[in-house]
């Protein structure tokens, strides 16, 4: 009696995370990593672009299809910026609800496609501004709810403390970026993803145009860009960590700007990394701005 009545008691106590999790499949590191936030000890993120890796220049592969069978649901950014997903939905068969994160958001239009791989018509990375992330979040705290009605008050209590993680941060970045004098905000990157950024902080991030993280550059790419730099008075140039790391450091040894370090765009640093996850990608990223901008 005394055996079944502790084996009962187990039953009741039995912790979320020893239950099933709600498997969730987000496209890119930077939504799985809010899913997680959001999502807590309840779901069992995978991404299909891990950390460190370029969604531009992804290939789907037939794992990929099948964990998209295995989901109940699947996060996604929008705005094109994945252009492969609709073929690799429709391949594997996947019957998985679909959350698309930036919806509801008012998109910015690319600046003439100028870094080589065009979305369409609209700026795909959103999440560049803190307060369209906290849109991403409230759309995926919706689609959990939605997928794991039993859930729900997790869920919602879980995306609360996010969201006011997100007003801390982004009262930080506001804080930092007043430090910088007015006439020292702008770069040059390699790739053109900070566009929300530019808008809601008043960076502004100069992209050359015709360059790819797709391609190489040209001699002719090189001189122009080196032109740009001096012509426009750009005070730095930044790496960014979906990009070969060579073309930042010629433009700036070649120009006189100083070379800032890696920021972080359109992709998660690996667990341990500076941008582990999508906070500690904004606190690295304006840290790197402040290091080079700030006399």
């Amino acid at each position: 009696m005394l055996l079944r009545l502790v084996a009962l008691l187990c039953f009741v106590a039995l912790p979320v995370h020893a239950q099933d999790k709600l498997p969730v499949v987000a496209s890119f590191s930077i939504l799985a990593d809010m899913v997680r936030q959001v999502g807590g000890s309840r779901v069992e993120v995978t991404s299909l672009v891990g950390p460190g890796q370029d969604v531009h220049v992804y290939a789907p592969t037939p794992q990929d299809a099948r964990r998209l069978t295995q989901a109940r649901l699947i996060v996604i950014n929008g705005l094109k910026f994945e252009g492969w997903i609709d073929r690799l939905v429709k391949s594997s068969g996947a019957k998985a609800r679909i959350a698309v994160a930036s919806k509801g958001i008012a998109p910015l239009k690319e600046k003439g496609h100028s870094h080589g791989h065009s979305h369409g018509h609209a700026d795909p990375h959103a999440w560049q501004s803190i307060t369209n992330a906290k849109i991403y979040v409230i759309n995926i705290r919706d689609a959990l709810v939605a997928s794991d009605p039993q859930g729900q008050a997790e869920y919602e209590a879980q995306a609360k403390a996010y969201l006011a993680q997100l007003d801390e941060v982004e009262a930080e970045l506001r804080v930092a970026i007043a430090s910088i004098p007015a006439d020292r905000r702008k770069i040059i990157t390699t790739h053109d993803a900070f566009g929300y950024f530019a808008a809601a902080y008043g960076v502004q991030f100069i992209a050359p145009v015709g360059i790819s993280t797709e391609s190489e550059a040209s001699a002719q790419d090189v001189a122009r860009i080196i032109r740009q730099v001096r012509s426009q008075k750009i005070p730095a140039v930044f790496l960014e960590n979906v990009t070969d790391p060579r073309l930042a450091r010629q433009i700036a040894a070649e120009s006189g700007a100083k070379l800032g370090g890696a920021l972080y765009s359109d992709s998660l640093s690996p667990p341990g990394g500076p941008a582990g996850t999508y906070i500690d990608m904004v606190r690295h990223n304006i840290r790197e701005l402040k290091a080079v901008l700030i006399p």
